[in-house]
């Protein structure tokens, strides 16, 4: 089997998966090493955070275990060259292999996503949004998204963001059953008439109607802008629809499903009305100078990873996991926002318990599980406190572990979240005995699968 760029592939078998495991290893005890006499606080600092990571379980789901390919490819040595401007056309020397590295990341991309245009260079999915939206609007002009508190983001033109101090924003909401409501969209375009209309959020856990929206937005002569930070990983697999051809750009981040670094990709597909000339010249020099090339190397690792096999087995463990919380949730009598998922991600409604987002989240982290407080649509609670707990799968996917194994922990958590919602015991004593159970069963899962992929390879489905 062959790359895209001619050479021979590797990591596609458990074999070479194990081998690049364990030069991560090697190189990260020789980076400890090295620290360990030029600065030792910041390595006992890095020791500390590698420790938390190895021993907690991250249900957050806007991230995902980077693999060890692309953490080695950000130590490369490529972020010290200082480079603007694109592949053939920068402004200064010494590009030829960063300009390879660079092509080679937008050729991947295209091939992932079924894009005809691609540029790799944002910093972060906020900055892709960013740079499209000043890009595409002129003072004045408007852009319709979601709802902040009802699964929308905050570089979607969210009121507290500063996009709002350049551009007219409205939104639009969830339905009363917690789902998108289409007609609303519409009825709230038709009265805005906004020259961009974003979908796709970070906090809504449904399939997004692609060709719904596209129908909403040449009503009113609007761009359509999507962004699938969240579901990037389903898409690229199949698994969620595809925002091709349905919008004229698509954003996303890297690291939220796609197992890469912290950046973000802007996506063109066929028949997008907007030229691929102006969008490169939206990020530099609209919106950002020098890229990160070490970061570059890193989503071509990423996206590699994606086009094979393997990614796709894990995409389908992270839908099918999601589905086990759903279901573990819901037999409790617990409320989804939305009902349940489609997804990677559930959002459980805490509106009628006394607990609240933060406290859950916080008891949660007691034991050694990541989950975040989120804001559900009409939150009677503050950011701060917040009536939801946002979970996620992307974790999940790549540990050493199966249905049953997720759907106990599920049921642990849901068991923990009913009792606190009743009002239990919260801390570590005998009145919340769910608590002690679900420490137990976490504590397993995490020994026996943590990471596992850094060492076996994707499990099995």
């Amino acid at each position: 089997m062959q790359d895209i760029t001619g050479e021979p592939a590797v990591g596609h078998g458990a074999a070479d998966t194990a081998g690049t495991g364990r030069l991560l290893e090697s190189l990260t005890r020789t980076g400890l090493s090295v620290l360990a006499g030029s600065d030792p606080s910041l390595r006992k600092l890095a020791e500390r955070e590698l420790s938390r990571q190895r021993a907690q379980l991250n249900l957050v789901a806007a991230s995902s275990p980077p693999s060890p390919d692309v953490l080695a490819a950000q130590a490369l040595g490529l972020s010290a060259l200082t480079a603007e401007g694109y592949p053939g056309r920068r402004y200064h020397p010494g590009t030829e292999v960063i300009d390879a590295v660079e092509r080679l990341a937008i050729e991947r991309a295209k091939l992932l996503f079924g894009a005809d245009h691609a540029n790799v260079q944002p910093l972060s999915g906020s900055a892709a949004n960013l740079a499209v939206l000043f890009g595409l609007l002129e003072p004045g002009d408007s852009v319709l998204s979601m709802e902040l508190s009802h699964g929308g983001h905050l570089s979607h033109a969210a009121r507290p963001a500063s996009t709002t101090k350049h551009f007219g924003a409205a939104y639009y909401r969830l339905g009363a059953d917690g789902t998108l409501d289409l007609d609303h969209v519409r009825e709230q375009a038709r009265a805005v008439r906004p020259a961009v209309l974003m979908c796709g959020g970070s906090a809504y856990p449904r399939t997004i109607d692609f060709p719904s929206f596209r129908a909403v937005a040449d009503e009113v002569g609007a761009l359509l802008i999507g962004d699938i930070s969240h579901i990037s990983g389903l898409v690229a697999t199949g698994i969620h629809p595809t925002p091709f051809p349905y919008c004229d750009l698509v954003t996303t981040s890297t690291y939220k499903q796609l197992r890469g670094p912290h950046g973000g990709l802007v996506l063109r597909g066929p028949g997008s009305r907007v030229p691929g000339g102006k969008l490169d010249t939206w990020v530099f020099p609209g919106f950002q100078g020098t890229p990160d090339f070490g970061m570059v190397a890193a989503k071509a690792a990423a996206l590699g990873n994606a086009l094979r096999p393997a990614f796709a087995v894990a995409m389908e463990r992270v839908a099918r996991f999601a589905g086990l919380f759903a279901d573990a949730f819901t037999a409790r009598g617990l409320r989804l926002v939305t009902g349940g998922t489609d997804t990677h991600m559930v959002l459980v409604d805490l509106s009628d318990g006394s607990a609240t987002g933060r406290t859950v989240s916080r008891v949660l982290e007691q034991i050694g599980i990541l989950a975040n407080k989120n804001l559900i649509p009409n939150d009677p609670r503050p950011a701060s406190e917040t009536s939801g707990l946002r979970i996620g799968t992307n974790h999940l996917a790549f540990m050493d572990v199966d249905d049953q194994d997720v759907s106990r922990l599920a049921r642990g958590i849901a068991d923990l979240v009913a009792e606190l919602s009743r009002g239990g015991g919260a801390d570590r004593h005998p009145g919340c005995p769910a608590l002690h159970r679900l420490e137990e069963h976490a504590a397993a899962v995490v020994s026996a699968g943590h990471r596992a992929d850094f060492a076996e390879g994707v499990p099995a489905p």
